[in-house]
C-alpha cells in the first residue's frame, strides 16, 4: 500500500473510533453504554481514568450515535478545560443551556433519539470546587431535560456530591497487545514499516497511552519516513537515552561528588528535561538488585521531594544536584546532613 503521509489531518483525530463499539480494550463501559444507546435510557456519567484511553472519545461517540449529524449542534454543548468554565459560566452558559426543554426529533436511522440534550464537560477535576457546587442544583433541577457527562483523570478531583450523582465508568490503561494491534493497523493504513522492536519501545514510552502513541509514530514518520526504528521512536519522544541516566546513577554509585557533578551539569547542557530524568532515574533505582529496600525507599523519597519542588518552579539544576547527591548517600551509607531546599 502506498504511504499516504502527505494527509495534514493529525492521525489521532483521522483514527479516532466513531462509534462506541469500537473503542478499544474497555469492555465493561462499552457494553454498558451499548445497552444505554439502545434504550435511550441515559444517567449523568463520570468518565475517569488515565489520558489516551478513550474516555473522550466515548462520550463524543455517545453523543453523535444518539443524535446524528442533524441534531449533534443543538442538542450538544461540549467544554473542555480550554474554555472558562468557572462559577458565572456554571450559572449563566451552562444552567440557560441546562433549562431549554426538548421536544421530540427524528433523525434518519440509527438508536431512538432521546428527549434530553448532553453537556460534557471534559477535564472536570481542572474546575474550581465552587463552580463544581454550582452544577448540583443545575443538575437536579434539569434533570428531565438535561444529561451531564464529566470527564476525568483523578475522580479524586470531583466533589462527593457530583460523582454520588454520576454513573462512573473507570477507564483501564490499555495493555500493550490492544496498543500493538490498533498502532500496526495504523501502519498498515498508512504504509509505515515498524519492526518488532519499534512496536515494543512505543508501547514502553507511551505507558498505556495511546494518544501518544499515535503522536509519537506521526512525528518519527513526518521525520524518518515509512521505515522507522527504535532509535528514531526514542528521539521524537523526549525519552532521556538509556546511557545518560544509567551514566548518571554509575556516577552516583561512585561516591565521588565531582563526577556525580560534572553528569549533571552535562544533562543540564544537553537540555533534557529533569521531570523526565527523575522518572527514569526511579525506574533504574526501583530494579536495581543490589541496592537494599531501606536505601531504595531514601532515594525515592529524594525523587519525590525534587519532583514536587520542580512543580513549584525550582531551578532544575539545583535539584538535579540535590537528587545526585542524596542518591549518593543512600548508596555509600553516608550520614544525611543537608539538602538543597532551594
Amino acid at each position: 500500500m502506498a504511504p499516504v503521509l502527505q494527509s495534514s489531518q493529525p492521525w489521532v483525530e483521522k483514527y479516532r473510533p466513531k462509534q462506541v463499539r469500537d473503542v478499544a480494550h474497555q469492555d465493561e463501559v462499552v457494553r454498558v453504554l451499548t445497552n444505554t444507546l439502545e434504550t435511550a435510557n441515559c444517567p449523568h456519567m463520570l468518565f475517569y481514568g488515565p489520558p489516551g484511553t478513550g474516555k473522550t472519545t466515548t462520550a463524543l461517540a455517545i453523543a453523535h450515535q444518539l443524535f446524528g449529524p442533524e441534531l449533534y449542534k443543538s442538542r450538544v454543548l461540549e467544554l473542555n478545560a480550554s474554555d472558562d468554565r468557572g462559577i458565572n459560566v456554571v450559572r449563566t452558559k451552562i444552567k440557560d443551556f441546562a433549562a431549554v426543554a426538548v421536544g421530540s426529533a427524528q433523525r434518519q436511522g440509527g438508536y431512538p433519539c432521546p428527549p434530553f440534550k448532553i453537556i460534557i464537560l471534559d477535564e472536570a477535576d481542572s474546575m474550581t470546587e465552587d463552580a463544581q457546587n454550582a452544577l448540583r442544583r443545575t443538575m437536579e433541577t434539569y434533570s428531565k431535560v438535561t444529561r451531564f457527562f464529566f470527564i476525568c483523570n483523578y475522580i479524586s478531583r470531583i466533589i462527593e456530591p457530583l460523582a454520588s450523582r454520576c454513573a462512573k465508568f473507570r477507564f483501564k490503561p490499555l495493555s500493550d497487545e490492544i496498543m500493538s494491534s490498533r498502532i500496526l493497523h495504523i501502519c498498515d493504513q498508512e504504509g509505515l514499516n515498524l519492526d518488532s522492536e519499534a512496536l515494543s519501545t512505543l508501547s514502553s514510552i507511551s505507558q498505556g497511552d495511546l494518544r501518544r502513541a499515535i503522536t509519537y509514530l506521526q512525528g518519527a514518520a513526518r521525520l524518518f519516513g515509512s521505515s522507522i526504528s527504535s532509535k528514531d521512536l526514542l528521539s521524537v519522544s523526549g525519552v532521556i537515552p538509556v546511557e545518560v541516566v544509567e551514566a548518571l546513577y554509575a556516577a552516583c554509585k561512585s561516591g565521588n561528588f565531582d563526577l556525580a557533578n560534572k553528569e549533571v551539569n552535562n544533562i543540564i547542557a544537553e537540555g533534557y528535561p529533569v521531570s523526565q530524568m527523575l522518572s527514569q532515574l526511579f525506574d533504574v533505582v526501583v530494579e536495581a538488585d543490589d541496592v537494599p529496600d531501606e536505601q531504595k525507599a531514601r532515594i525515592c523519597k529524594s525523587l519525590a521531594e525534587a519532583d514536587k519542588r520542580l512543580v513549584d518552579g525550582a531551578d532544575e539544576y539545583l535539584q538535579l544536584l540535590d537528587v545526585a547527591s542524596n542518591t549518593m548517600r543512600a548508596l555509600c551509607n553516608m550520614p544525611q546532613e543537608f539538602s538543597f531546599e532551594t
